[in-house]
């Protein structure tokens, strides 16, 4: 594979200690996380003990302000073990930065620090069960009331939806302004007229709790408001391509990981008397995988260069998340075809991450939504 210049001795010292704590903390749990529907939240405490949460969040609000190559190592290493169900990522590189950006002193110093540490868990409720990806659809209303908001509505297929104590909510301010009505508000998990609804049962990610949340009447203060009022939908737009690239990461980091598996596989079984990988078309189809692996992780790190010099734009966004993610699927899908009846099993990795990462070209925006941002700047 191609060397990586992306990351300094630095981050190759982060990336062994976030190893390690993925071997140890993570990885023996998965299978009894799978039956639970969700992880432990002494999981969630250590992860931030050992400084993998929101590291990229200044000192002064509880993380240690390094850059956001420090947040792909982290969606790397949970990748290589393949552990789907944390939803490290989406507290650490999708919630916080938006508190972070548009919240108020307060909000940053009561939230950050909490999440830094693990105490408190969040999510972002986008999602409705008729808008998908289109958020400038959302029906969820929140309307003023005095001193607060009420909020009404219900959203789907939040992640983090079971364990979570705060949520980013998306909805409606102004009904009737489309995109230019859509606000952003923290709501905690502890109000009333606040439901959980069943944890989702999907085809992968098992581990990961995936939920319905209900909002009757919920009422929030003023100071709860991110941002600007009517401005949540610019606010989204622009953290959206630090999302997008990193489930790019993940694409990349899954489909290395499924092929360093199934090479080890090919090596030791045997069929018709000798090892799979003897055979002409093991080896050629390997060859073809790890070139666009390597071409993936290229063009990958590319982004991750561009993003962290504040240059990765929308659209570029868009391009890797579709290309990572289409190469991903295309890559474990001939992995698992490698390994035979066994890639069907449950018990082999590949077999897991086949079911895990088919979302991936859904959430986050879906491919053909990944398209139509691309084709505008054409």
């Amino acid at each position: 594979m191609i060397p990586r210049s992306v990351y300094t001795e630095e981050h190759d010292i982060f990336r062994d200690a976030v190893r390690k704590f993925m071997q140890r903390e993570i990885q023996p749990h998965t299978e009894q996380w799978e039956e639970d529907g969700h992880i432990s939240r002494d999981a969630w405490l250590k992860a931030g003990e050992a400084g993998i949460l929101c590291s990229h969040i200044p000192e002064e609000y509880g993380g240690a302000g390094v850059d956001f190559r420090y947040s792909a190592i982290a969606i790397e290493e949970q990748g290589y073990v393949f552990a789907s169900g944390p939803g490290f990522s989406l507290h650490s590189d999708i919630v916080a930065p938006y508190i972070l950006h548009y919240g108020s002193e307060e909000q940053k110093k009561k939230w950050l620090p909490k999440m830094c540490t693990g105490e408190v868990i969040t999510a972002i409720a986008m999602t409705e069960p008729g808008t998908g990806s289109d958020l400038a659809g959302v029906r969820t209303s929140a309307t003023e009331d005095g001193d607060d908001y009420i909020i009404n509505g219900s959203k789907t297929f939040i992640t983090n939806g079971q364990m979570a104590d705060l949520f980013i909510v998306v909805a409606k301010t102004d009904t009737r302004a489309g995109a230019k009505g859509v606000s952003l508000f923290l709501v905690e998990a502890d109000r009333a007229g606040f439901a959980r609804g069943k944890n989702l049962k999907k085809v992968g990610m098992k581990a990961q709790d995936t939920s319905e949340l209900f909002f009757d009447n919920v009422r929030i203060p003023k100071g709860n408001l991110l941002g600007q009022k009517n401005a949540g939908f610019i606010y989204l737009m622009q953290e959206l391509a630090q999302e997008r690239l990193s489930v790019a990461i993940v694409g990349a980091a899954v489909a290395k990981a499924c092929y360093d598996e199934t090479v080890k596989y090919v090596k030791e079984r045997k069929a018709f008397g000798k090892p799979i990988a003897d055979f002409q078309n093991t080896r050629f189809k390997l060859a073809e995988l790890r070139t666009e692996l390597a071409v993936t992780q290229t063009y990958v790190d590319r982004c991750l260069e561009l993003h962290c010099e504040k240059k990765l734009g929308i659209d570029a966004a868009a391009s890797v998340k579709l290309w990572a993610t289409e190469a991903q699927c295309r890559i474990i899908d001939e992995c698992v075809q490698l390994h035979g009846g066994y890639g069907y099993m449950w018990e082999y990795p590949v077999a897991r991450a086949y079911a895990d990462s088919r979302v991936q070209r859904i959430y986050a925006g879906t491919s053909e939504i990944m398209k139509e941002i691309i084709s505008r700047t054409i």
